[in-house]
């Protein structure tokens, strides 16, 4: 996906967001902004949102000396989405349902300004909602065929959702060998590497890393080790924005993308209203 015209707002938004969250030196948080602003020059009409803002970030968190200003944030989703994914846990429920909480849970993202506290009360409710695209039964179809699945993942806090599909997915399909991808470092509220580990995916699944702290997937920039993993994969599942940013360029239809349009061009892209839930096969 190409930069849309709303990108660099949101880029600059979100710039000034980490410097208030990462430092209270008013002389650092302008410093950062300077930075932000000399980095998002460089923007074309070529730039992919998800690579250029990772650039951007990374520039103003050497600037500011802090290198994981969302560490606060990200422990409280995750905490908080624990909890809730344990209530959940204790009911019975079936493998459409358990897809259907992996998207409602990608509505965990500070660059949206979620809020966590929210996460038990906006489940309910959007549980509630249909989906507005859904290929989840060619996406089941296709995972009674497949022999490797790759999972990739999005935000902390939303990954204890994730975590609750793949034990479904590994139960219906027990056959199925699965890698989880999470990010070699932070960079905004992701989940790395080290967060996966932690919510115990070990259990149902390999973890690796894409070998970069980069937002989604860029093809270029991942390690050789996630590189051979995804070219060996029969199906890929992609949640969030920042991986159809990356992933859509190159138009696989082993990829699934689990995703809620919480923003203007994603919505455009993929033709759905702002604030759809899909479960969506590449085009």
């Amino acid at each position: 996906m190409k930069i849309h015209y709303e990108c660099f707002a949101c880029a600059a938004n979100q710039c000034q967001k980490i410097v208030e969250i990462g430092t209270e030196d008013l002389g650092l948080r302008k410093r950062g902004i300077i930075e932000a602003a000399k980095l998002m020059g460089r923007i074309n009409e070529d730039s992919i949102p998800a690579v250029f803002d990772s650039e951007v970030f990374l520039g103003v968190y050497r600037v500011i000396g802090n290198d994981d200003p969302f560490k606060d944030y990200k422990e409280l989703s995750n905490r908080l989405a624990e909890k809730v994914v344990s209530d959940i846990e204790k009911e019975k429920m079936d493998l459409r349902t358990a897809l259907k909480l992996a998207i409602v849970g990608n509505v965990i993202d500070f660059a949206v300004g979620y809020s966590p506290e929210r996460i038990g009360e906006d489940v309910g409710a959007m549980l509630g909602e249909e989906l507005y695209v859904d290929h989840s039964d060619e996406l089941f179809d296709r995972l009674g065929k497949a022999k490797i699945l790759l999972y990739l993942t999005d935000n902390c806090g939303e990954i204890y959702f994730d975590r609750l599909f793949i034990g479904k997915l590994k139960e219906a399909f027990p056959h199925l060998k699965i890698y989880v991808a999470g990010k070699e470092g932070p960079i905004i509220n992701d989940a790395t590497v080290e967060d996966l580990e932690r919510a115990g995916f070990e259990e149902f699944a390999r973890i690796i890393s894409t070998g970069t702290r980069i937002v989604g997937v860029p093809l270029d920039r991942v390690s050789e080790e996630f590189r051979e993993v995804f070219g060996r994969a029969d199906l890929i599942i992609a949640k969030g924005q920042g991986n159809f940013e990356t992933l859509s360029e190159i138009k696989d239809d082993r990829v699934f993308y689990l995703l809620r349009a919480k923003c203007r061009p994603i919505a455009r892209e993929l033709r759905v209203p702002q604030g759809s839930m899909v479960c969506m096969r590449a085009m």
